[in-house]
């Protein structure tokens, strides 16, 4: 596939995915129409997540390590591990979304600013790295060396303040769940 295919299933991707998001949080689509009757399963969703992303911060700072380290076999295993995760966790995250279960930040006072703050950024740095990890993504699986290097200087340190903040809005929040 040449890098012009790249970038348009890359953009096409990364649309579909917000446009999937916003329809998601705007209450248009629901799976699951009946709120009174949700698996149990999807209570769990949320715990998930944040296990997901944990370990992608981890594996991404070990791939980062293994780069360092020149070793590039390493490095390419741990990053198509940690894209399967995210993957996973964005999957995970659609459906506990699609079950249209609202939680609100308890918190008060300067927690509560805290607690926006990290989930506003999170939200608009995840909308932004996805595109960036996927073409990232590639050109390390093409072995375009320069140009993979040019997109990680913004991606890596992205996707990981995603990872890591994903954690945290989900501490956060967890303690106001009401399922």
């Amino acid at each position: 596939m040449n890098d012009k295919a790249i970038f348009r299933l890359v953009w096409t991707i990364s649309i579909i995915v917000l446009l999937a998001v916003v329809l998601l949080q705007a209450n248009i689509v629901n799976l699951f129409p009946n709120h009174d009757v949700l698996p149990k399963w999807v209570q769990f969703l949320p715990k998930l997540n944040a296990m997901i992303n944990g370990t992608c911060t981890i594996l991404l700072l070990v791939s980062y390590y293994f780069i360092r380290q020149k070793k590039i076999r390493i490095h390419k295993i741990l990053n198509i591990i940690t894209l399967l995760l995210s993957s996973g966790f964005l999957v995970s995250y659609l459906i506990f979304h699609s079950a249209g279960m609202e939680t609100k930040f308890g918190g008060e006072g300067a927690i509560r600013y805290v607690y926006f703050f990290i989930l506003i950024t999170h939200i608009i740095l995840a909308a932004i790295v996805l595109p960036l990890v996927l073409l990232s993504f590639s050109r390390g699986m093409k072995m375009q060396v320069e140009k993979h290097r040019r997109l990680v200087r913004w991606s890596f340190p992205i996707w990981l303040y995603v990872t890591v903040t994903g954690v945290i809005v989900y501490w956060m929040i967890s303690p106001y769940y009401s399922f």
